[in-house]
């Protein structure tokens, strides 16, 4: 009976052993991280893109359409919804003008809802050079609480009139806006086809965040390299010490006006994410190490197209004109080794 006792511990022994295997082998430990899991992690559920509807094409290419709309000076009518008017106007509560409430040579486009209620509809059917009052209302959920609800008198002249002219959607049309589509329905296709790979890109950005986030809060940093989050930090204050250069702002004035924080806090701030920026590149690095991940030239040169797609940059020129190359190097490999475990991640839904 102990012998028989004897192996069935034994057995539980060698399950725990092989569990506590099972976990490592999901993990990996350096002198400087530990990481408990990188592999097969759970994360939320990302909601995958639907089918694209003709819809979602459709305005879509409106909204191409609009940009290419030309405008038109309108000398011998009355102004009509969709006009952009040029007017200067003057707005007072009782008797009196308030901040805020004139302005001269104002273009403003009728039915934007730029206005409280009322003040775009009331400049419709008046021509050029007509001077009208309008008697209205600032809603009781205004913003400005000091003008909520009060009646107020704005005094409009009219100075000029123009209409947006949006082309029609032909084959010359698509001319001008594909490189590769010869008419309309192919450019419909093409329209679909950018909008099923905006969707599906966006799915992914979703996923590689959270599995990123998971294995990162699954890590411990156990030493930072010497001089590492400062010299992050240095170069995270030195983009924007360029940036206020370029506003022509004192460093100090710059975050205080732009960003509404004191200078102390944005180097709190910058500690802060460089040191997280510091320990991604070393989880980074750690796991592209022990899973063999490499950049090779052919392969970098493909991640930076991409990063060009997905922060918008002009060109790879630009990018490398603006970014220093052991940043893009760093990016372009932790692009790698995310997407890789995203493909072994695990995607647990609410309901489970």
């Amino acid at each position: 009976m102990k012998k028989k006792a004897a192996v069935m511990m034994t057995g539980i022994v060698s399950a725990a052993v092989l569990m506590t295997a099972c976990q490592a082998s999901k993990g990996l430990e350096t002198d400087a991280v530990k990481i408990t899991q990188y592999k097969e992690v759970e994360v939320d559920q990302v909601q995958k893109p639907g089918e694209i509807t003709d819809e979602e094409v459709d305005t879509q290419i409106q909204t191409a359409l609009d940009a290419q709309a030309e405008t038109k000076e309108i000398k011998d009518r009355a102004v009509k919804d969709g006009d952009i008017v040029n007017i200067d106007f003057v707005g007072k509560i009782d008797g009196k003008k308030f901040d805020g409430g004139s302005a001269e040579g104002y273009d403003l486009e009728i039915g934007s809802d730029s206005f409280i209620d009322g003040f775009e509809d009331s400049i419709i059917s008046h021509k050029i050079g007509d001077k009208f009052d309008w008697n209205g209302k600032f809603p009781d959920n205004y913003g400005n609480t000091e003008y909520a609800g009060k009646d107020v008198v704005f005094s409009i002249t009219l100075n000029g009139i123009t209409e947006r002219i949006v082309p029609e959607l032909t084959d010359e049309t698509v001319a001008k806006l594909s490189e590769n589509a010869k008419n309309v329905e192919e450019y419909k296709k093409e329209v679909k086809g950018q909008l099923e790979d905006n969707a599906e890109q966006e799915y992914q950005n979703q996923l590689y965040s959270k599995v990123w986030g998971k294995v990162l809060e699954n890590t411990e940093i156990k030493k930072y390299p010497d001089g590492e989050k400062e010299k992050a930090q240095e170069q995270l204050k030195s983009r924007y010490e360029e940036l206020a250069k370029s506003y022509d702002m004192e460093f100090k004035d710059f975050v205080e006006n732009q960003m509404g924080m004191s200078e102390e806090d944005f180097d709190k701030q910058a500690a802060e994410v460089a040191e997280q920026n510091v320990k991604s590149k070393m989880v980074t690095n750690a796991i592209a190490e022990k899973e063999k991940i490499t950049l090779s030239d052919e392969v970098y040169e493909k991640e930076l197209k991409r990063i060009v797609e997905m922060y918008g940059y002009d060109s790879v020129d630009a990018l490398k004109e603006q970014v220093e190359e052991e940043e893009l190097k760093a990016t372009a490999l932790n692009n790698l080794v995310v997407e890789e475990l995203a493909k072994n991640c695990i995607q647990k839904s609410s309901g489970k």
